[in-house]
C-alpha cells in the first residue's frame, strides 16, 4: 500500500494505491489488508478527498443491495468474498465505487485475462468519496 497527497489551492487530494490479496490467499491474510487498509485510510484527515485505486483483487456485482454503492455498471453478476470485504469497506467509509458505474462495452471494463485468453476478470478499482462522487453530478 502507498499514497501521495496532492496539495491544492482549495482541496487536498490523497491518492491510496493497493495490491490486495487474492481470493485464493487465507482468511488471515485477507483480514490483515483489510485492518491495514482501513487503519491508514482513518489516519487520513477527513476534510481531504480520497481516491483509493488499484488490484484490489475482487469482483463486484450487480446485487440490488449493493447499487448505491457500486452501481449497475459491473462486469460481473455476482460479488465473491474479497468483494463483499470491499463493498463492506466502502460503505462504511462512505466511499463509492466510481468505475462501476458508468455505461462501457464488456471488452472495455476487464482488467485482467487469464493466461489462456478465455477468463476475463474486472479487478482493479477506483474508490471515492461519495461527497465528492455526488458534487461531481452537479457538474
Amino acid at each position: 500500500m502507498s499514497y501521495i497527497v496532492l496539495r491544492g489551492r482549495w482541496c487536498n487530494v490523497i491518492v491510496l494505491n493497493v495490491h490486495a490479496p487474492s481470493e485464493e490467499k487465507s482468511n488471515g491474510s485477507k483480514d490483515s489488508f483489510c485492518e491495514e487498509l482501513e487503519q491508514v485510510f482513518d489516519n487520513f484527515l477527513k476534510y481531504h478527498m480520497k481516491i483509493l485505486l488499484g488490484d484490489f483483487n475482487v469482483k463486484v456485482g450487480r446485487e440490488n443491495i449493493f447499487k448505491p454503492t457500486i452501481g449497475n455498471e459491473s462486469l460481473h453478476q455476482d460479488s465473491n468474498d474479497n468483494g463483499i470485504r470491499i463493498v463492506n469497506f466502502t460503505t462504511s467509509k462512505n466511499l463509492v465505487v466510481k468505475n462501476a458505474m458508468f455505461p462501457h462495452r464488456n471488452i472495455h471494463k476487464y482488467s485482467w485475462t487469464s493466461p489462456d485468453g478465455i477468463t476475463h476478470n474486472q479487478i482493479y478499482h477506483i474508490l471515492i468519496d461519495r461527497r465528492w462522487h455526488l458534487s461531481m453530478l452537479d457538474v
